[in-house]
């Protein structure tokens, strides 16, 4: 290699490695500005009691993919076999995977084509706090459950969607548990017949 090819391979690599460090600086330097005047947008508290569990307890509890969205705040990648599942669910409730809290209905449930669960609305809007969110270094709206404080996802408003809300909750699949409108029916019936034996 030439002398001044190397140099120029030097000066771009430095350029390029500076730039990064910019960059993560910046995005340090304005979520710390940014966190004093950040009020915690948070909707009613339910006054369910808090589930409370150490990190191992959690593990044993939640699948990996579980504990990694609702303990770490991670996503599952778009388009996936929990969208898939979604997708084909007729009526029923989602509850948090983690405590059993009933987050959404698929009465306010809607294909917004972006590959996670999208709710226009809460079934009960006191199991759901949100919170302001710099982690990506701009403002989301994070969801969290307010029975286990486990992260749901994100809400995003003004998208035009065509919802009474116009707001859409995204929100990841694998901490969504499913029962069908069917399933609660027979449960209510059984425990009628249990009370009149």
């Amino acid at each position: 290699m030439k002398a001044w090819m190397l140099k120029i391979f030097v000066v771009l690599s430095l350029l390029i490695l500076a730039a990064v460090f910019t960059a993560s600086f910046f995005v340090d330097y304005v979520n710390a500005q940014t966190k004093p005047f950040q009020k915690k947008e948070k909707t009613k508290m339910n006054p369910i009691k808090k589930v409370e569990k150490t990190e191992e307890e959690w593990k044993q509890e939640l699948t990996e993919k579980q504990f990694h969205i609702l303990r770490k705040a991670g996503t599952e990648r778009p388009f996936g076999k929990e969208y898939d599942e979604f997708k084909k669910q007729g009526g029923g409730k989602y509850l948090c995977a983690g405590c059993g809290a009933e987050l959404f209905t698929s009465e306010t449930k809607f294909d917004s084509k972006c590959g996670w669960p999208s709710f226009f609305d809460p079934a009960h809007a006191q199991n759901v706090n949100t919170f302001e969110d710099f982690h990506l270094g701009y403002l989301r709206t994070e969801v969290r459950c307010a029975g286990c404080d486990g992260h749901l996802g994100h809400v995003f408003k003004g998208e035009g969607f065509d919802t009474p809300t116009d707001k859409r909750y995204c929100i990841n699949g694998a901490i969504l548990k499913f029962v069908p409108f069917e399933t609660e029916a027979n449960t209510d019936l059984k425990d009628e017949n249990k009370v009149e034996h």
